[in-house]
């Protein structure tokens, strides 16, 4: 137990994981946010819109988590000057990294959100579209109260198995420098090679504890939320 002391002593165990849940709760909201727009271009009747959402999730869920990173970090953050943060601030490096870490973890995992919305929609009887429209509502309102709401309730487990896969694909962001869980276990594994399962049991275990209760809130809000039919 003197080498598991000796790593908690030398590394910041609790801030590397706390960089990694920031990351998860920034990623989610921003996957939400893009991927609800994208579902809501999916069932558009506008043709134009259809076929870009189709293709935004065609592409972006095709394309390595790793390379997307690389594009907004390195292409254009560093390549472009692209900034998110104030270039004056002190912690302009961390700050910028960590934004385009978020907006590069939020589109690559918008696609697998907006897969789970429309799966969603799919999910509500095309009476209730119709019956919204027979009342005067036209498709944006309709969508808004009346489908969403239900598509919502039945894409409740892929969007716990979207957010469980987010939390651990952060562990990618650490090519580019942001001292997330994964960062601080290469700097172990570099300086400390002989405390290597120590190591791996510091890292399993603290994403068991990110990622289970995650799955047993879903799981929870499935049965609690579930669309009787």
């Amino acid at each position: 137990m003197s080498e598991l002391a000796e790593l908690f002593a030398t590394y910041d165990v609790l801030g590397a994981f706390w960089m990694t849940i920031q990351l998860t709760v920034w990623g989610a909201i921003g996957s939400l946010i893009i991927g609800t727009m994208i579902a809501i271009l999916r069932v558009s009747p506008i043709g134009v819109l259809q076929r870009f959402g189709s293709a935004y999730v065609t592409l972006v869920r095709n394309t390595p988590l790793t390379l997307i990173v690389a594009l907004t970090s390195l292409g254009f953050a560093d390549a472009l000057r692209l900034n998110l943060a104030d270039p004056n601030s002190p912690t302009f490096i961390v700050d910028n990294s960590f934004r385009w870490a978020v907006v590069a973890i939020a589109i690559y995992h918008a696609s697998f959100v907006a897969e789970a919305i429309r799966s969603g929609i799919n999910t509500v009887p095309q009476g209730q579209a119709e019956a919204a429209r027979s009342i005067g509502l036209s498709f944006g309102p309709s969508l808004r109260y009346v489908v969403l709401p239900q598509a919502f309730r039945g894409a409740i487990s892929p969007l716990g198995n979207t957010l469980i896969a987010l939390t651990k694909n952060t562990t990618v962001v650490a090519t580019v420098g942001v001292a997330e869980a994964a960062y601080m276990m290469r700097n172990m594994i570099e300086f400390n090679s002989s405390l290597l399962y120590w190591i791996f049991a510091i890292m399993a275990t603290g994403f068991v504890l990110l990622t289970l209760p995650i799955g047993l809130l879903f799981t929870w809000l499935s049965q609690r939320l579930s669309v009787q039919r």
